[in-house]
């Protein structure tokens, strides 16, 4: 009987030292290994800054609306929205015999005139002679020169006219008055257009893709701190690889109102559009106040505060320790370090998890 419990309790033993092995195997094959994500204490510059959003918008002349300033019907249309043109390239051409019929019928009338006007030069020539001699009145001489006169007067105004005409007929083709891009056509070729001093029809409107600026919407409390001259950069929501630098040119004097919140519109120069912005398009600005240069920086993510103090976790041969640092001053993405770290330490600024491998 003895004998029996004796091997009872063996074979439990047994049993439970497997399990307890089994268990830690399997803990052993669950266990994770934890790891530091860091980045070094490195100088850089860093730069007090205003952030902001807004809108592209063309400066004031590049952007122009081309119409006709006299009526008729489109003969040739030489645009296409996204052509680009240049100044003085022909965009469109309106009709123009009857134009040209006017100006030669002036021309006609002009020859004419300039014969009658020989002839009475001729006559008050005439009667000048007569009357140095007597043989006429000075009433002669008087209706004499009055033709003349009427006759001069008759033949300017008739020149007139043919300047006239020719500047109407001039005004049929129609040219772009500045290179860029044609971003809209308002009209086709064959419709006739009518044009008075109230209406003047727009056949197309080009913009000059690289006369433009940012209109940045910056908050009242922030206004203050922004003056002309500063450098801005920016990005536009279509393009988020490419950073566009500019610089602060002007700020509006009035204010906007924009969801109850005020704003001052604030013009940002572009420094180099590279043809790719274009009008309208959302932009998110930055304008730097004020800027350092070499300073001792960390990631603003790897500072956190302890009991009223502002500190880091940095790695020392592989175990991090707590340091306390004083600080300066705050870009977007980094902090600038006055006290606590050198040049080239590992700040910790997260931790990752991974199985560990058998």
């Amino acid at each position: 009987m003895k004998k029996k419990w004796g091997i009872t309790i063996v074979v439990t033993l047994a049993v439970l030292a497997g399990a307890a092995l089994a268990y830690r195997q399997l803990s052993a094959g669950n266990a994770k290994e934890t790891g530091f994500l860091t980045e070094a204490v490195r100088k850089r510059d860093i730069a007090s800054s205003v952030q902001s959003t807004g809108v592209i918008r063309a400066k004031i002349g590049a952007e122009v609306k081309v119409g006709a300033r006299i009526s008729g019907r489109v003969e040739k249309l030489f645009a296409n929205i996204g052509d680009v043109v240049k100044k003085g390239q022909v965009i469109a051409r309106l009709e123009q015999e009857d134009l040209r019929a006017k100006v030669n019928e002036a021309k006609m009338n002009l020859k004419v005139a300039e014969a009658n006007l020989d002839l009475a030069r001729k006559n008050l020539q005439r009667m000048q002679n007569l009357y140095a001699k007597d043989f006429v009145s000075r009433d002669k001489v008087d209706v004499a020169e009055r033709d003349y006169r009427a006759a001069e007067a008759q033949a300017h105004q008739i020149m007139e006219t043919i300047r006239y005409n020719e500047a109407q007929m001039s005004y049929a083709t129609i040219v772009a008055p500045i290179s860029g891009v044609i971003a809209s056509v308002a009209t086709q070729q064959g419709e006739t257009v009518s044009a008075s001093s109230l209406n003047v029809p727009t056949f197309v409107t080009i913009v000059d893709l690289n006369r433009l600026e940012v209109h940045a919407y910056v908050d009242e409390t922030d206004i203050g701190k922004v003056k002309p001259g500063l450098e801005a950069t920016f990005t536009v929501d279509s393009l988020t690889e490419k950073d566009f630098r500019g610089r602060v040119s002007a700020i509006y004097p009035k204010a906007t109102l924009q969801d109850n919140v005020v704003y001052y519109i604030t013009i940002i120069s572009i420094e180099d559009p590279k043809g790719s912005l274009k009008p309208d398009m959302t932009v998110t600005a930055t304008i730097y106040l004020n800027k350092k240069s070499g300073v001792l920086a960390v990631p603003s993510k790897a500072i956190k505060r302890e009991g009223g103090r502002k500190a880091v976790q940095v790695l020392e041969n592989g175990t991090p320790v707590q340091r306390f640092v004083r600080t300066g001053w705050k870009d977007g993405s980094h902090t600038e370090i006055l006290e606590g770290l050198k040049e080239g330490e590992l700040v910790i600024t997260g931790e990752t998890t991974k199985a560990e491998k058998e």
